[in-house]
């Protein structure tokens, strides 16, 4: 898959990858409910299509994450839902915010997941050192562009529905991202290079045959 053709083969994978986006973005390994925020699993996919079919395909794969967690927050809302649903966004520019939170921020886990995995292989790294990687920084993309963009674009709503102040926002926002993000990132580090590893062969013995 490393020239990217966008055959046949490359889009019933990507297909295939966005319904196991969909199913895990649909159940409780995908989406964990917290008190105000929803941890996700669901980035792992997205990853792992990166890595397997390239960075295009980690963004539409990213992108169908996105459009799963709008959805979510909009029929499920938490404290936090407004800064990833439109529709629960008080004006057009609320909009705007929302949709680069939710789909936006999304869509870049797959497009560095997928140069970064590409950039370390052409260092002629093991997959066991460069998928680990690739892992963990895909998983701390989400994270900090998710809560970075909440901080810049949203801090007076998140305080206002956390009942803080608004100078508290960055410690909380920070919170966040070491509580969550980070143990995230440990275990897509975990689940990518395990299941991203198997993959890889599996793929290359159907690249052998194809030809």
């Amino acid at each position: 898959m490393k020239k990217q053709k966008h055959d046949t083969r490359w889009m019933v994978s990507v297909a295939l990858m966005a319904a196991i986006v969909i199913l895990l973005a649909n159940t409780p390994l995908g989406m964990i409910q917290l008190p105000i925020i929803k941890a996700t699993t669901v980035h792992i996919p997205v990853i792992i299509g990166a890595v397997l079919l390239g960075p295009s395909a980690g963004a539409i794969l990213g992108g169908v994450f996105g459009i799963c967690s709008m959805i979510s927050n909009t029929t499920a809302p938490t404290l936090l839902s407004f800064a990833f649903s439109p529709f629960l966004a008080e004006d057009l520019l609320g909009v705007v915010k929302s949709l680069w939170i939710a789909i936006g921020c999304r869509i870049l886990i797959g497009v560095v997941a997928g140069w970064v995995w590409i950039g370390l292989r052409k260092l002629r790294l093991s997959p066991w050192i460069a998928l680990p990687i690739t892992g963990f920084v895909g998983s701390m993309v989400n994270t900090v562009f998710v809560m970075g963009s909440i901080y810049v674009l949203l801090a007076s709503q998140y305080a206002a529905a956390k009942e803080v102040a608004l100078d508290a926002v960055w410690g909380l926002i920070m919170a966040t991202v070491t509580a969550s993000g980070i143990p995230e990132a440990i275990a897509a580090a975990v689940l990518v290079t395990a299941l991203g590893r198997a993959l890889l062969v599996f793929f290359r013995k159907q690249m052998a045959v194809a030809r």
